[in-house]
């Protein structure tokens, strides 16, 4: 079901399946029918139309008939963080493959990479090995998303490891958060994955962090927290390549200065047109993970996102 309020088309470019429902992970980290239950639930709501797919380990998704019926974008947990990773996640991938073929709806893999890899800054190897991993099973046509561990000097790793992507026809995977403040990644550091990723025309979802909109600081944690809608103009203007800009609206804690036109998003003076917006969400920033699908919905609704044009 989706909203009977007519939508402007910059509303609707900017949020139509944004967000990947990760109820199973942190800090909600539901049960399995629990999480199943709600991602249902949101299918069948008002604002279905910005609702993706849910996330599940595959680990969790082969052993569960009570999983649902998708669509899903699984993680290949458990590899090994050692040089023998790929010989660790081939069985992961395997069951990727053998799901799809039982007919579960199966859209896209999450790769976490080990550590190493970054702190080598080499990881073109591994990536080329994941894609002949997954060519040999018959499941590269599925988009993946690889995160790279923040580790090392971050420009220089970020841009060879968003290389390395491109060249193995991977996307990348952007940490916004976790259970502790250094889990969340500094303006600095966002900004250089979104001008890398622009670079290389690499496609990335991100993860984690990001049940607001705007950035802001939690009152629970005391945290700094990334916003979304930051996120999304930052990933849309990335290919100007202006990274004072992009610092700006990354920082950007004023839910005031953005706002929506029929045809385009607006930070500040800055004008994302329609197609720019529609470019992005596809090639760019793909959607986002977030355990709670209702605090967004709700955040979009106070700022007046929703109101009829």
């Amino acid at each position: 079901m989706e909203t009977s309020v007519t939508l402007r088309p910059s509303v609707r470019s900017a949020f139509s399946r944004l967000v990947d429902y990760a109820g199973l992970f942190p800090p909600a980290q539901l049960p399995l029918a629990q999480a199943t239950a709600q991602y249902l639930e949101a299918r069948l709501g008002p604002h279905a139309w910005m609702l993706g797919r849910f996330i599940i380990p595959v680990t969790a998704l082969a052993s569960s008939p009570r999983a649902g019926d998708g669509p899903f974008s699984v993680v290949l947990d458990g590899g090994s963080d050692s040089p023998r990773w790929l010989d660790s996640i081939k069985s992961r991938i395997d069951s990727v493959a053998a799901l799809r073929g039982e007919g579960v709806a199966i859209e896209a893999i999450e790769v976490p990479l080990p550590a190493l890899f970054t702190e080598d800054c080499a990881p073109e190897e591994p990536l080329q090995g994941l894609r002949d991993l997954l060519d040999g099973a018959k499941v590269s046509d599925l988009p993946v998303y690889v995160e790279f561990a923040r580790r090392g000097p971050w420009k220089t790793v970020v841009e060879r490891a968003m290389s390395a992507a491109m060249h193995a026809g991977c996307g990348a995977k952007l940490r916004c958060g976790g259970l502790t403040a250094q889990a969340f990644p500094s303006v600095d550091e966002v900004v250089e994955f979104l001008v890398a990723a622009a670079a290389s025309r690499v496609p990335f979802k991100a993860t984690a962090g990001l049940h607001h909109p705007v950035r802001h600081v939690d009152a629970a944690t005391g945290f700094t927290m990334h916003g979304f809608l930051n996120i999304l103009a930052a990933a849309a203007l990335a290919p100007r390549g202006e990274r004072p800009m992009l610092r700006r609206i990354v920082a950007e804690d004023d839910p005031a200065a953005f706002h929506f036109e029929d045809a385009a998003l607006c930070w500040s003076d800055e004008r994302i047109e329609l197609g720019e917006l529609e470019s992005s969400r596809r090639a760019a920033f793909v959607s986002y993970g977030s355990c709670s699908f209702s605090e967004p919905v709700e955040d979009l609704e106070a700022l007046g996102v929703f109101a009829t044009p």
